[in-house]
């Protein structure tokens, strides 16, 4: 009999253990491949990038070196308290978070991921934030805490500060679901522990950005600061890569000061133009 007992006492361990811990990352499976007949594009058009195209998008770098510009900010950013049925699985700080309505919807979907892996004790500490306020936050803040208005990527509408309700997220199981998962939603964290010496950002296991789909999935395999990301597009010109079974073309085009360019794209198929809010392009191609 005590020996029935202690098993079914340490059955009933495992069972909260798991309940309680994320479920590992899957690994990210990608693979680069050469262009040939295959990838180039059919029944193309080509349409025409202006240099303000640069300053908007989902890829923009936004640190102490490259300032957000009006035509980055998101248009659609919404005061998260006054839209309860965008707000569930997860509890809002204050009834002043703002984000995108579109990134709201995508943080909606890992959450409810995270929630089937066991993992629900989310908080939105900080959203969306306009100059007035990042100044403000700045200013009572200082440099160390805070960035200057115009330089955090609060200032954009695609980052948010994620929380746990039970403690803090350097050592909750939100903050190891999130590291481990956010990408497969297209986030990523975007001030990583071994990351600091390139973002010039302490590690901050609640800041996520939106940078989306293969973005995210290859920054995460390639373990790729976004700095490091964009440089590695900028040197390569194009990649053909396949992720998670789907394969993409991904093209940097720089384009000069006042000038626009001209770029292929496909007719029929899927595709994103991104701004990296330095000098140029980035265009994605689903084929």
């Amino acid at each position: 009999m005590k020996k029935w007992g202690f098993l079914l006492v340490f059955a009933l361990f495992l069972v909260f253990i798991f309940k309680i811990l994320p479920i590992s990352q899957d690994k990210v499976e990608y693979q680069l491949y050469e262009q040939n007949d295959n990838t180039a594009i059919e029944n193309s058009q080509k349409i025409e990038i202006t240099e303000e195209q640069i300053h908007q998008g989902n890829l923009l770098l936004v640190n102490s070196e490259y300032d957000v510009q009006q035509a980055g900010i998101q248009s659609d950013i919404i005061n998260l308290f006054t839209h309860k049925e965008l707000n569930t699985g997860y509890q809002l700080l204050n009834n002043e978070i703002k984000l995108s309505e579109e990134i709201v919807e995508k943080f909606s979907k890992m959450i409810a991921a995270a929630e089937e892996d066991g993992v629900s004790n989310f908080l939105i500490s900080s959203g969306y934030r306009d100059f007035d306020e990042q100044n403000r936050l700045y200013k009572e803040m200082g440099a160390d805490y805070a960035l200057p208005a115009g330089h955090s990527e609060h200032n954009l509408g695609l980052a948010l500060d994620v929380g746990s309700t039970q403690m803090k997220m350097k050592e909750a199981p939100e903050g190891e679901w999130i590291e481990e998962n956010s990408w497969k939603n297209g986030f990523i964290l975007r001030y990583p522990a071994n990351k600091t010496d390139i973002t010039g950002i302490k590690y901050e296991p609640w800041h996520i950005r939106y940078v989306g789909l293969p973005h995210s999935a290859i920054m995460q395999g390639m373990n790729l600061a976004l700095e490091e990301y964009l440089d590695y597009l900028k040197e390569e010109k194009s990649i053909f890569i396949s992720v998670e079974g789907k394969k993409y073309t991904i093209s940097y085009y720089p384009i000069s000061q006042h000038g626009t360019i001209e770029v292929e794209v496909p007719e029929n198929e899927q595709y994103e133009i991104s701004g990296n809010n330095m000098d140029g392009v980035i265009v994605t191609t689903l084929n």
